[in-house]
């Protein structure tokens, strides 16, 4: 059988670890896609939409490839989160966030010739209750700044987390176990 292309349509270094940790052969393509969404949709409506964006885009150039598209947003009291414009938006972001739960949604696409598949993952995160010192000296890391809702759990930000219920890689960016599954199912073979 004839090995097939895989691609990342990312930049982000988080989500192309957590592939080169499963020792695929794949390489990225970063997409440069209009991330703006209807105000009115659901978060898994905007993860799911955006990640397939990305990942049509990329696949339009590459069509004899299998290319997956992810999307994560961080959601408080449905208010979405996105990455900070500002040191002061990420300290009010992770203010909000403080000793309360919220949910991290993650997208993922995957587009090749003859299939197209959309899923979301859900994540329930719960911080403990930080000071503005705790939070100030988080900032003093300069992880916060490219991340949605402010913090990255898989580096500093885990100080930050008490509990999560749900897929942690998902949090991280790539629910990576049922991505796999997902590209077996749309019929990719490495």
């Amino acid at each position: 059988m004839l090995k097939q292309s895989l691609i990342l349509a990312s930049a982000s270094p988080r989500r192309k670890e957590l592939l080169e940790n499963l020792q695929l052969t794949f390489h990225t393509v970063a997409s440069d896609v209009d991330e703006h969404y209807d105000p009115e949709s659901s978060p898994e409506e905007i993860v799911m939409e955006l990640a397939y964006r990305k990942a049509k885009a990329v696949a339009d150039g590459h069509p004899d490839s299998f290319v997956i598209g992810s999307d994560t947003v961080v959601v408080r009291d449905e208010t979405i989160l996105g990455k900070p414009e500002n040191r002061e938006d990420a300290f009010s972001m992770l203010k909000s966030l403080s000793g309360r739960c919220h949910s991290v949604y993650t997208g993922v696409a995957i587009v090749s010739q003859s299939n197209e598949v959309k899923f979301f993952e859900k994540t329930e995160v719960e911080f403990w209750e930080l000071s503005d010192d705790e939070i100030n000296d988080y900032l003093d890391t300069g992880e916060p700044f490219d991340k949605a809702g402010a913090y990255g759990i898989q580096g500093f930000g885990r100080l930050l987390v008490k509990k999560i219920s749900g897929d942690y890689f998902s949090v991280v960016g790539l629910p990576v176990a049922r991505t796999i599954r997902e590209l077996k199912k749309a019929g990719y073979r490495s």
